[in-house]
């Protein structure tokens, strides 16, 4: 007969015993996650918002059970549901009826409010897209320059109709211009990166105006048949190309760093910072060099041509790129503690 087998009753008792705690301290363990998760549940406060008209202060839109976590984008799109002919590019949400618009990006429970959150709404009307806009403000100069520059008819007397400058500068002049919105166009569609996704409508019309207003003034002078070439001759217009040429290189570098700062669709803010490109070492002195070389390069055509619409153009772009470039530089300041003391807005050392 086969020899009976002998079973170990201790091991069995003591593997029933192990199992039994096993699951006793499971069924622990898992009590304690729902007591947790209940408290966490429990202390989650929700928010109530509150829109209301900016200008009459009626109540538009009460949002209620709003995530403390939510952005303001994500309010936007809850108001749109609510009021669908108006988008969200086209929000503008403030804390204060006459106050900033506050940023997409800001968080609820991080806004100086209450669990009752108040915002003021304004319609900022019709919007075009940031690409739509530039490719139109800087289209229109470059046809309109070359409409002056060919002397197309009924813009000069009948004899000077479709005829050429015999000065070399007024050559060099059409094709530094058009070089100049050919750059523009090319670095918005290839280049820029924009933050802010539209453009009001009616911004849109007053940029036009402004652009091609002033383009058909300086060209109309520039192009016309009794135009005179600069007091200092070619020393003159040599400086000025060297200037113009300069200032473009930096311009365009500043533009690659800048689109290089964040990858596309992020929104996360860097410090600007100079590269082993010479024309970026200007970030070493300004927080937007890329208003610099711009104002730089009107200079050199204004220099160039020795024109007063072109002279007056530079002037109040120089006064408008730097309201631009103070803003950008407090915000910088404002958001980052580490940001370089040594830069200026817009001009070293100075402004």
């Amino acid at each position: 007969m086969a020899a009976l087998q002998t079973i170990d009753l201790t091991a069995v008792f003591t593997a029933s015993s192990f199992k039994k705690k096993a699951v006793a301290t499971n069924v622990a363990q898992q009590a304690r996650d729902s007591a947790a998760s209940a408290k966490k549940v429990k202390s989650f406060v929700f928010f109530e918002v509150e829109i209301l008209d900016a200008k009459n202060k009626d109540q538009l839109c009460f949002l209620d059970k709003v995530e403390p976590n939510a952005t303001v984008g994500e309010i936007k799109s809850m108001f749109h549901k609510s009021y669908p002919q108006w988008h969200p590019a086209r929000q503008s949400i403030r804390l204060d009826p006459k106050g900033k618009c506050v940023r997409d990006e800001e968080v609820l429970q991080t806004l100086p409010v209450g669990t009752t959150a108040t915002f003021y709404f304004k319609d900022l009307g019709p919007q075009v897209g940031w690409t739509t806009v530039f490719l139109t403000e800087y289209a229109g100069p470059l046809f309109i320059y070359l409409l002056f520059y060919s002397r197309l008819p009924f813009i000069y007397e009948e004899e000077y109709e479709f005829s050429t400058s015999p000065h070399t500068v007024v050559h060099l002049a059409g094709f530094c211009h058009s070089f100049h919105y050919v750059k523009r166009l090319i670095e918005t569609l290839f280049v820029h990166r924009f933050s802010h996704g539209t453009m009001p409508l009616r911004n849109t019309i007053k940029n036009c105006f402004y652009y091609w207003g002033f383009t058909a003034w300086l060209a109309y002078f520039i192009n016309h048949p009794l135009y005179t070439p600069p007091l200092y001759g070619d020393q003159q217009v040599n400086l000025a190309l060297g200037t113009f040429v300069v200032c473009e290189l930096g311009n365009f570098s500043i533009h690659i760093t800048l689109r290089n700062l964040r990858s596309e669709g992020s929104k996360m803010r860097k410090i600007p910072k100079p590269t082993k490109n010479p024309f970026t070492w200007l970030f070493f002195f300004v927080s937007c060099p890329n208003y610099t070389y711009e104002v730089g390069t009107w200079i050199g055509f204004t220099m160039m041509t020795q024109c007063l619409p072109v002279g007056l153009f530079t002037l109040i772009g120089f006064f408008q790129m730097t309201v631009w470039a103070k803003g950008k530089h407090h915000m910088y300041l404002k958001e980052f503690k580490d940001y370089p003391t040594l830069r200026m807005p817009i001009i070293p050392f100075l402004l």
